[in-house]
């Protein structure tokens, strides 16, 4: 199988690299505001039913982090045109090219972020608390994945 110019031999450690480095040329601080505004609106839909507590707090920043790392993680898949050097445009084609490799970086992000709300917001144990940061740093990895992949499909 004949390899063209775009397909150079890069190591694991170097896929690990070229992932983090994408993924912080997201679009982070949008991605706050949307991850602030959707916290927000969770706790306040909570609060108008009458619901009060840590748990609620809790889901709240979990919806927050959820948000911003799925809006971050899209962002630096996607890319947007700016003032970029050349090397933030090698970055940014490799991302959209290995949307599925960038996504794991931000999904780590969630699973971590997640189980610290967790641990140190509500009486769940570390179990479910393990589970629950799981499943939400895969939505995070489907959101951001799926996105890079369809916009890669549409070029």
């Amino acid at each position: 199988m004949r390899r063209s110019s775009r397909d150079i031999a890069v190591s694991g450690a170097e896929r690990r690299h070229l992932a983090v480095a994408s993924v912080s040329l997201g679009p982070w601080r949008p991605a706050a505001v949307v991850g602030a505004l959707g916290g927000g609106v969770s706790l306040a839909l909570h609060l108008v039913h009458g619901h009060f507590g840590l748990g609620i707090l809790s889901g709240a920043v979990s919806v927050a982090a959820l948000l911003f790392f799925c809006v971050g993680g899209a962002g630096a898949v996607l890319g947007y045109s700016g003032r970029e050097s050349v090397r933030d445009h090698r970055i940014r084609r490799w991302a959209r090219s290995h949307p599925w490799r960038v996504a794991v970086v931000p999904a780590v992000g969630m699973f971590f972020t997640d189980l610290v709300i967790r641990q140190a917001l509500t009486s769940q144990g570390v179990f479910g608390a393990i589970w629950t940061g799981l499943w939400h740093g895969a939505v995070v990895a489907a959101v951001v994945g799926v996105v890079g992949s369809v916009s890669a499909s549409r070029r």
